[in-house]
């Protein structure tokens, strides 16, 4: 059962909704400083996943060559046209809700909003790692930030936030199920290499919700696929040779 991708599909669907009806009674100062949290948390489970991880010379490769690969090939631009076209039917549903925005506002937050929740390096990682190990804590503790983040989003774009929930659950499921089919080709530490990988784009995730530095999280996604060969060939090639 995808657990995780359940209850993080349903954290935005009900965080959309609770946050369309109540949004007119949050202040602007609440929101910007619960959201400042939100990235102190996401930084606090990065350097949890970080903290166990076998092989560092290969995660930070597969980081570094990853992120390079994802700007090369414009990965977080691709991304963003992704959410352009998903933005178009889920506007049709639920128009422009707030006479304070222009359409042109509410299309840009809109797509930042369908990247956020559907194209995240935690939302990714912790689908896969949901999948090849059965542990849905990733998914479940990133519910919580994104039931408020939506929560927070839906008082300017309203209830249309709610409705991204149906996009982000296809495409953590495809992944979740993809992952059955990779957890047999690898061993614990690779595992581990893995989460920490993903634990590195938390952190990027974290300093750019709090506004420090905006790290291309986008761009830094194939680093998730590199990170597994990366961390075999390591241990059963590079390591030999070394010792």
């Amino acid at each position: 059962m995808p657990t995780g991708v359940i209850i993080n599909a349903g954290s935005v669907l009900l965080g959309g909704i609770i946050g369309g009806f109540f949004g007119k009674y949050l202040s602007e100062k609440f929101k910007t400083e619960i959201n400042m949290i939100f990235g102190a948390c996401s930084m606090a489970m990065g350097i949890y996943a970080v903290a166990p991880m076998k092989y560092m010379p290969a995660v930070i490769f597969a980081v570094v060559i990853g992120t390079a690969l994802g700007l090369f090939f414009h990965l977080g631009d691709l991304l963003n046209r992704g959410a352009m076209v998903m933005q178009r039917p889920i506007s049709k549903i639920f128009p422009n809700e707030n006479l304070g925005m222009t359409h042109d506002e509410f299309v840009a937050t809109l797509v930042t909003v369908i990247v956020l929740f559907c194209a995240s390096g935690t939302g990714i990682y912790g689908s896969l790692d949901s999948g090849m190990t059965g542990d849905s804590s990733v998914l479940i503790a990133k519910s919580i930030l994104d039931f408020f983040t939506a929560l927070i989003f839906a008082t300017n774009l309203g209830y249309v936030v709610s409705i991204i929930a149906i996009p982000q659950f296809i495409i953590f499921y495809i992944l979740f199920l993809l992952a059955k089919f990779i957890f047999p080709l690898t061993t614990p530490d690779m595992i581990l290499d893995f989460k920490a990988a993903g634990g590195i784009l938390m952190l990027a995730t974290g300093f750019r919700m709090i506004k420090v530095k905006m790290f291309p999280t986008a761009d830094m996604i194939p680093a998730m696929i590199l990170i597994m060969p990366c961390s075999w060939i390591w241990a059963n090639w590079i390591l030999p040779l070394l010792s």
